[in-house]
């Protein structure tokens, strides 16, 4: 029998070979190499959701958090290290199967894609906090459904006036309403940039607004000269009167809230019909805005009108033509028919 001196480097095919028994048992050298986690170290579902709950933002929490109060409910004294990639997949179907049912709903899938994305957030904090190996992270292992294409489009300038008058002429603050549709015609702001719009972050001077969106993102976005001296009257008119207040108000001077957005689109939806069978909301007056700076003045342009920051590298090309504040200004000013001080 042949002795293998135990000093002696393992060949190559050795190795090859290691790796490939090493492969097929679904285990990594790291795992070897790591010491293993103590079960009783491990946190159940109950213990740690709270932990994850105090670390994201809170655009996460509002749309995860109802996700990980189901899984609470249904495992919450289990441990993290206990559901098997089957389990999440079965409690994902089971999601979809009993999620609210809303005139605009299809299929469950986005309820089936926000609980997988839930699941992955909840264990991405588990492996950075060494509750489990990276290689036994059962949520990576369980697709998310496939998104469908969006119903959404621009909308023509007859809908978008129907629109408009109802906002003009109903609910109990037409001029607040009004100013919100107005303000979203034109940025093509998400419905978070105008509920966070601060008195400072308005330049009448250059007729700029600093737009606060998703992701921590802050940038400045050309308004109309009109658009910027209704905020500030509004602004005057309703007691914002420090920097950092607030914008948009109700008439009892408080901030407005996502209700005074459920309300508006309450009301459109039940003047018009054609609104209300599709679903229309604020996201449809972005898709009008952008469609119209797409077609007029290309890509690039929308791009930067819309904020954002592709990473489809079928886009690369929008790296070196990427369009400034000046040709989003001047989109504006032929959207809205009034020059802007710094359109070209």
């Amino acid at each position: 029998m042949t002795i293998t001196d135990p000093t002696t480097a393992p060949s190559a095919d050795r190795l090859a070979a290691a790796r490939l028994m090493l492969s097929s048992l679904g285990i990594t050298v790291e795992d070897l190499t790591s010491s293993p986690t103590s079960t009783k170290d491990v946190p159940t579902f109950n213990v740690y959701i709270p932990i994850v709950e105090a670390a994201v933002t809170p655009g996460t929490l509002r749309v995860y958090g109802s996700y990980w109060k189901r899984i609470k409910e249904r495992w919450g004294e289990r441990r993290l290290d206990e559901p098997t990639a089957t389990e999440i997949a079965g409690l994902v179907e089971h999601t979809k199967q009993n999620r609210v049912q809303r005139r605009n709903g299809r299929g469950g899938n986005c309820a089936g894609e926000h609980m997988v994305a839930a699941f992955r957030c909840l264990y991405k904090f588990a492996v950075i906090d060494e509750h489990i190996p990276a290689s036994m992270n059962p949520a990576a292992k369980v697709p998310k459904p496939r998104r469908l294409p969006s119903n959404r489009r621009g909308l023509p300038a007859k809908q978008i006036n129907e629109l408009v008058d109802v906002a003009n002429s109903t609910g109990n603050d037409p001029a607040l309403d009004a100013l919100i549709v107005r303000f979203h015609l034109e940025t093509a702001a998400r419905r978070a940039a105008a509920l966070k719009l601060r008195l400072r972050d308005i330049d009448e001077e250059q007729c700029l607004l600093l737009l606060q969106e998703k992701g921590g993102v802050f940038r400045w976005q050309p308004a109309s000269p009109t658009l910027v001296a209704h905020l500030l009257d509004h602004a005057k008119r309703r007691g914002c009167l420090e920097p950092d207040s607030r914008v948009l108000r109700n008439l009892n001077g408080k901030p407005i809230t996502t209700r005074r957005y459920d309300g508006l689109w309450e009301r459109c939806r039940k003047h018009i019909p054609w609104a209300d069978r599709q679903q229309v909301a604020t996201h449809w007056l972005r898709y009008t805005t952008l469609t119209f700076v797409e077609r007029r003045f290309g890509l690039a342009v929308a791009q930067a009108y819309a904020g954002h920051e592709t990473k489809n590298d079928a886009l690369t090309t929008t790296t070196y033509v990427r369009a400034g504040i000046n040709e989003v200004a001047t989109a504006l000013a032929a959207l809205t028919g009034e020059p802007h001080p710094l359109a070209t």
